[in-house]
């Protein structure tokens, strides 16, 4: 794994808790997925909040499908956490 990859799960599992390993095994499951399919998009975030042990709301759990399938998806992760803090 390069340096560039392992610094950002190194990131991502500091800020999450989840480990890079759990990392690509949800990547892998979503290659194919239909993200504007509302019900795959609430399975998928529910499933990372579980990982990350990290509680979602109803409301910010709407706002992120809202997002995500309507194709309005943060260009980048710091964006794509302030989303979750909202």
């Amino acid at each position: 794994m390069s340096d560039f990859k392992q610094n950002m799960f190194d990131q991502i599992q500091k800020k999450s808790n989840i480990k890079s390993d759990e990392i690509l095994k949800v990547a892998q499951s979503v290659q194919n997925a239909d993200f504007s399919d509302e019900a795959t998009v609430r399975k998928l975030i529910r499933q990372l909040a579980n990982m990350a042990g990290k509680p979602v709301s109803k409301e910010k759990e709407d706002k992120i499908v809202r997002a995500i399938t309507n194709n309005n998806m943060p260009a980048d992760i710091n964006t794509l956490s302030k989303l979750f803090k909202k």
